[in-house]
């Protein structure tokens, strides 16, 4: 395969850098432990007992235990950063991508909402698009 090197059109929507990797574990405290105490990843928060969260520089990463689909050390997903993730979700379509869920608002934060949406790669990986909407 022969991949085009040149810039893609400065008016097509785009991905930013990574925000967040997902990591499938069985025991989030335990893995919680492993990458705070031993690997020394600052701690965030945790959402239940199923899902932490810790800062590796500006890339959060998030432990849980598997949902939907995911497998206990097979189940990896990249967050992307957007800025608009509709049109950016509707841009990747049009590009080849597999839908797998429109935007979608999933957690309304002390100061923004964060909006999820999603696509499958050629291999079946998820890969999330995500924005944090502040209010103005």
């Amino acid at each position: 395969m022969v991949l085009d090197k040149s810039p893609m059109s400065t008016t097509s929507p785009a991905l930013n850098e990574i925000g967040q990797i997902a990591i499938t574990v069985g025991d989030v405290a335990k893995a919680t432990a492993f990458y705070h105490e031993v690997l020394g990843l600052k701690f965030l928060f945790s959402a239940g007992p199923t899902m932490a969260f810790l800062a590796a520089g500006s890339v959060r990463l998030m432990l849980s235990t598997p949902q939907g689909h995911g497998e206990i050390g097979k189940n990896s997903i990249l967050y992307f950063r957007v800025s608009d993730i509709s049109a950016v979700h509707t841009a990747i379509l049009s590009r080849g991508a597999t839908n797998e869920s429109g935007p979608r608002l999933v957690a309304k934060m002390p100061d923004h909402e964060l909006w999820l949406a999603a696509v499958r790669d050629p291999e079946g990986n998820v890969v999330e698009l995500m924005e944090e909407k502040r209010s103005s």
